[in-house]
């Protein structure tokens, strides 16, 4: 009975032990990982410029009186619109006003005494010619005369002065514009050119807008224009558009008019200026904007998607790519600004490099890849557009002792399967 039962079970143990031997058999590689990829072709592309920058007034001006007195009326409302000429305060007359009389009367008084000297060096001047007075009160009586012609011109001058301090007395706006706050209130004591001024007026139509650049991006974009990759449409001078401070866009489009000649110190930026039309004052001075300039195209650019693009540690811009062998390498790199949901490389990849958009994350640098080119990819987002290519998911089955994870199973597999199987039915 003993050798029938060893008889029995020797099979079993022969098939298990056959089974153990496969499953110790040395593993397959597992398959290159399909990724999708772009890859980089020199192309034409808008090239806006966002800056940051301020609101400026077109012209500011200070009101300041130009002669002292009591402040008698203010003669405008405030916050409204003001034109240039008309009257905003009135200092008290009556100083200046007998000032031009007086002034008025010596004028009076000169031209009377023009008149007697003017006639006696008439006369003097006859009886000279016959030698009935001396030569030397002919001479007196003609400097006398142009004393007195002296006398009333400066007499004029006073006259006009005085006329001059009066009008100084009415106060008028210097520019047509908006007028803020009034410093002073009626009553109050003004001096000539006193460091308070009594209200400012600004003009808001147009409006500038001044923004600021570093001097390393100016540098760039001369050198570019220079060498003819970069491009302005039209009379040379881009059109710029705003982002104002609660997101929304401002309607009407400006123009840049110049750039400071002078690199501020401690930032190493440069001042550019644009002027734009502000027909509603919807923009007002000190405004905080956002700057975008258009117009311009660059040849010959690279833009990679970015989804094809993360930060390492330090927050550098790093890109993975398919290079030699097939096998994955990373590359460094300095990006410009975004354009449609793709980065302007600025160095770090070369045209014809194959940078991984898709499947990433389960590849590693030095990894062998499938490279599976797409066609195109959704800005900012890792969807593929229409037509991009997807790399395909291969079916998994159960880990099996000796299988591959996500492989199928083959017929060694299921054999040893079986043959595990047999010595728990031999043993029951």
């Amino acid at each position: 009975m003993k050798k029938l039962a060893t008889l029995l079970i020797l099979p079993a143990l022969i098939a298990g032990l056959a089974g153990c031997t496969k499953d110790q058999a040395p593993r397959q590689a597992p398959p290159a990982a399909e990724v999708t990829v772009v890859i980089l072709r020199p192309q034409q592309a808008a090239i806006d410029i966002e800056l940051p920058g301020r609101t400026t007034a077109y012209l500011t001006a200070e009101v300041r009186p130009q002669v002292g007195g009591i402040l008698e009326k203010r003669l405008f409302e405030e916050g409204t619109e003001v034109k240039a000429g008309q009257p905003l305060y009135q200092i008290a007359p009556g100083t200046f006003q007998a000032t031009v009389d007086s002034a008025q009367a010596a004028l009076a008084k000169a031209q009377a005494a023009l008149v007697s000297a003017q006639v006696k060096a008439d006369r003097y001047k006859e009886l000279a010619a016959i030698e009935a007075v001396s030569k030397q009160s002919n001479d007196e009586s003609e400097a006398a005369y142009k004393q007195a012609l002296a006398d009333v011109a400066s007499s004029r001058a006073s006259v006009a002065s005085a006329r001059l301090s009066l009008g100084f007395t009415r106060v008028i706006a210097p520019i047509s514009g908006r007028i803020g706050r009034s410093n002073v209130t009626q009553g109050a004591l003004v001096t000539a050119s006193q460091e308070t001024a009594l209200a400012t007026v600004q003009q808001l139509d147009p409006i500038y807008v001044d923004v600021t650049q570093s001097s390393t991006d100016l540098l760039r974009i001369r050198r570019d224009m220079a060498s003819g990759k970069l491009k302005i449409g039209g009379d040379g001078r881009p059109t710029v558009k705003l982002t104002l401070e609660d997101g929304s866009t401002y309607a009407q489009e400006g123009k840049l008019l110049l750039a400071e000649a002078t690199v501020e110190k401690t930032a190493g930026s440069v001042t550019l200026r644009a002027i734009f039309p502000n027909p509603k004052r919807e923009l007002l001075p000190g405004m905080y904007v956002r700057a975008t300039m258009q117009g311009a195209v660059a040849d010959n650019v690279l833009l990679v998607p970015q989804t094809g693009v993360s930060r390492d540690a330090r927050g550098n811009a790093i890109a993975l790519v398919v290079g030699a062998g097939e096998k994955v390498e990373q590359r460094s790199l300095e990006t410009g600004q975004s354009i449609g949901g793709r980065w302007l490389v600025v160095k770090g990849l070369n045209a014809g490099d194959r940078v991984i958009v898709e499947g990433s994350q389960k590849v590693r640098v030095g990894a062998p890849v499938k490279a599976v080119e797409g066609t195109a990819v959704a800005a900012g987002g890792g969807t593929p557009a229409a037509g991009a290519v997807v790399p395909s998911t291969a079916p998994s089955v159960d880990a099996l002792p000796g299988a591959t994870p996500g492989a199928p199973a083959s017929a060694d597999t299921k054999a040893a399967k079986a043959a595990t199987a047999a010595p728990a039915v031999a043993a029951k």
